[in-house]
């Protein structure tokens, strides 16, 4: 059974360009990345807590502070390269990312040295229209995009 993950993808119109929310992956792995190291907020669940719940949880959880109220729709179901299966849910709404503050992971650093240090899951965030977000989006999150513009065009 693939592992069941769930998040939120914000939008908003500014002008005539739609931009999406993403956050950069924390971390010493992800910290002199840009391209591919952006991900919407979201995380792992279990039945039966909600994949709309989880969704809010992670955002929560990843930006600190809670989702703005908004009309959250389904968007759709993406397989990951990983195998997870992620439910995402969409919505117009203003958020300001400037002052995220993540939860945070544990892990040895540097590789083998027995430390163990704290990073943020996320440690940026920031609105980007679609062809920026097409190449700061992690490769299994890219299809996001087209679904939204498609859910957007009807």
């Amino acid at each position: 059974m693939p592992e069941l993950s769930a998040g939120v993808l914000l939008y908003r119109r500014a002008g005539s360009r739609l931009e999406v929310l993403a956050g950069h992956m924390g971390g010493p792995l992800w910290a002199k990345k840009d391209e591919a190291a952006w991900s919407i907020p979201k995380g792992l669940y279990d039945e039966p807590e909600s994949p709309l719940d989880a969704a809010l949880r992670e955002f929560a959880e990843e930006f600190g502070s809670p989702a703005p109220r908004a009309d959250y729709v389904l968007l759709g179901e993406f397989r990951q390269p990983s195998g997870k299966r992620l439910t995402v849910f969409v919505a117009e709404a203003a958020f300001d990312p400037s002052g995220i503050s993540s939860n945070t992971f544990e892990m040895e650093w540097p590789p083998r040295s027995g430390r163990i240090q704290e990073f943020p899951e996320m440690d940026a965030a920031g609105w980007f229209d679609l062809e920026t977000a097409r190449v700061k989006l992690v490769k299994g999150q890219r299809p996001l995009l087209d679904a939204l513009e498609v859910h957007l065009s009807h």
